[in-house]
């Protein structure tokens, strides 16, 4: 017997399907995420990889087969729990609240911390005033990081989408996540703001794991450090980037190489 430590998967799904009436969306696939280890999903259009970031997500519960977050002490969690169990997410779209500032919605991703952060001091909770100038402190800290603490006082319909995406990531930074689910992050950005997200997303890996559902081929393979492929619902091949893109059948299904 080997005494290698066993490492809990953060995220873990096992022979999850998924029917919506007579369509077989997702059929038995199995993947997980490891402690600070990033995986990207991909696959072609209508692959299934929207459906399994849902049941990954607590949205879209599976028909059969189990989804569970071992490292985090968790199985299935609704997305109301998602947060305090230590998971954030952010969409396809960024999700903001129109009518606060940038720096407010940074602080708004503590709503899930114990004693209530945020919304305690903006409620004007009597110990809510030393606490919003702690949660306001760290909140630009979040925004320097990312490089975007010039928009702290911008609302977020006055600033660019592509920093709009980087406000989105720094709330849900907010909540300390041990795992955070991407959906799409390259999604609308230029190539100068493509290169900052892949070095941000890259940084992260040193206090989470992360899960990225993404089109973008250019944007995943330098960034992931292992990468599942979905084609008709199912798991067609998993392995490095280097492993995934001389696979035969994922040139075939989402290349569009014929043999």
């Amino acid at each position: 017997m080997g005494d290698e430590p066993t490492t809990e998967a953060t995220l873990e799904l096992t022979d999850v399907s998924v029917r919506f009436g007579g369509l077989l969306a997702l059929n038995n696939i199995s993947f997980g995420v490891l402690p600070n280890q990033i995986v990207g999903l991909i696959g072609p259009n209508g692959a299934g990889k929207t459906t399994a970031f849902n049941v990954a997500c607590g949205f879209q519960k599976p028909s059969s087969g189990t989804v569970r977050f071992p490292a985090l002490g968790k199985g299935a969690l609704k997305p109301s729990e998602l947060a305090k169990a230590g998971v954030a997410r952010t969409l396809q779209g960024v999700g903001l609240f129109n009518n606060l500032s940038v720096l407010e919605n940074v602080m708004s991703g503590a709503l899930s911390r114990p004693g209530g952060g945020f919304l305690t001091s903006v409620l004007g909770l009597p110990h809510g005033l030393g606490m919003e100038r702690g949660l306001r402190s760290e909140a630009m800290a979040t925004l320097e990081r990312l490089g975007i603490a010039k928009f702290a006082g911008s609302i977020p319909t006055g600033i660019p989408y592509g920093i709009q995406k980087k406000v989105s990531l720094a709330r849900a930074l907010m909540g300390k996540p041990k795992l955070l689910l991407l959906d799409e992050p390259a999604s609308g950005l230029d190539e100068s703001e493509l290169e900052e997200f892949a070095h941000l997303i890259t940084e992260l890996r040193a206090s989470m794991s992360v899960l990225l559902v993404e089109h973008n081929m250019d944007f995943v393979m330098p960034l992931v450090d292992e990468l599942v492929v979905l084609n008709f619902g199912q798991v067609i091949a998993t392995g490095t980037p280097s492993v995934i893109s001389s696979n035969e059948d994922v040139l075939a299904a989402y290349l569009g190489v014929d043999e």
